[in-house]
């Protein structure tokens, strides 16, 4: 059985940023955007939320499969239909900065239940991280 080759120590580094590592076009859904649309397209781009932004590109929320299979249980007994994001978002939301470095975002996500962070310059959502790009970005700076 041949072993790995040895790596450096996993230091996850205070010079990597959010900028460096985030997903730069993400999903963005709107409050009006039909809820079984939305549902498509995280099923569709294989994604489990994505953040909604209103008319002026303010992030209001974040839309998750979670929201959707409330939505989806509360139809079901109630005999309704989807109705809009709106209806169904997650309202509070929690956002990361562009600067913020990957060991801030690292240990945001371990002290939360969330599995992604919009990303905010300017008051505008630029990107998103998840779990998952922090976690390439720590195996990235041990190699």
């Amino acid at each position: 059985m041949s072993q790995a080759p040895p790596r450096g120590p996993m230091k996850p580094t205070q010079k990597s940023r959010v900028r460096d590592f985030m997903i730069l076009k993400p999903v963005i859904f709107t409050p009006d955007m039909d809820l079984l649309e939305a549902a498509r397209v995280l099923t569709d781009r294989q994604i489990s939320g994505a953040p909604v932004v209103d008319e002026k590109g303010t992030l209001v929320g974040v839309l998750t499969e979670r929201d959707f299979l409330k939505a989806a249980l509360v139809a079901g007994y109630h005999d309704e239909g989807g109705g809009r994001v709106r209806d169904h978002m997650s309202r509070e939301v929690q956002a990361v900065s562009v600067d913020d470095t990957l060991l801030d975002v690292a240990t945001r996500f371990v002290n939360s239940k969330h599995r992604r962070f919009p990303v905010m310059e300017d008051n505008r959502v630029v990107g998103l991280v998840t779990r998952r790009d922090v976690l390439k970005a720590v195996l990235d700076s041990a190699s």
